[in-house]
């Protein structure tokens, strides 16, 4: 039985694991949100508040505990100068999982996970406006062509 045996194994290796999990941190500090399945959204989500929590104590040693983890200078750099002095005042809690739904592919689980205090980003679908301009664009001209052969057609008959 798996009682009191909480690590999410995620199907891989404990030193894979360990390394997909400080990579998805790195993510989450560079991009501010990342877009990820929602069994490693929740496997993440502890790491990187015990990241954010070693960077508001700020010391050489919390320093070089996240480098330890993380393995990249400028995600260790980030978290200490930017990420943590914004949590400064909130007690824990520093992520979001927002779910999306299933992916079309596999049907997996798919969430976002993102800073709670990150600045709003504004995401524009540039895909769907383009597809409604160019719907809106094909009728005008398909009824332009219409109009010249009804007229022709009423013309015959009278």
């Amino acid at each position: 039985m798996r009682h009191q045996k909480k690590t999410v194994k995620l199907g891989r290796t404990a030193e894979h694991r360990k390394a997909l999990l400080a990579n998805q941190v790195c993510s989450l500090i560079e991009h501010q949100r990342i877009k990820t399945t929602l069994a490693k959204a929740k496997a993440v989500r502890p790491l990187a508040e015990k990241m954010v929590t070693l960077g508001k104590d700020g010391s050489l040693h919390a320093r070089r505990t996240a480098l330890a983890v993380l393995r990249q200078k400028n995600a260790v750099k980030k978290l200490f100068d930017d990420i943590a002095p914004r949590s400064a005042d909130r007690k824990g809690g520093y992520t979001r999982i927002v779910k999306l739904g299933q992916r079309k592919s596999d049907s997996a689980k798919v969430a976002f996970l993102e800073w709670v205090d990150a600045p709003l980003a504004v995401d524009e679908p540039p895909a769907e406006e383009k597809g409604k301009k160019r719907k809106s664009a094909k009728p005008a001209a398909d009824e332009a062509k219409a109009e010249p052969k009804s007229k022709k057609k009423s013309d015959e008959k009278e």
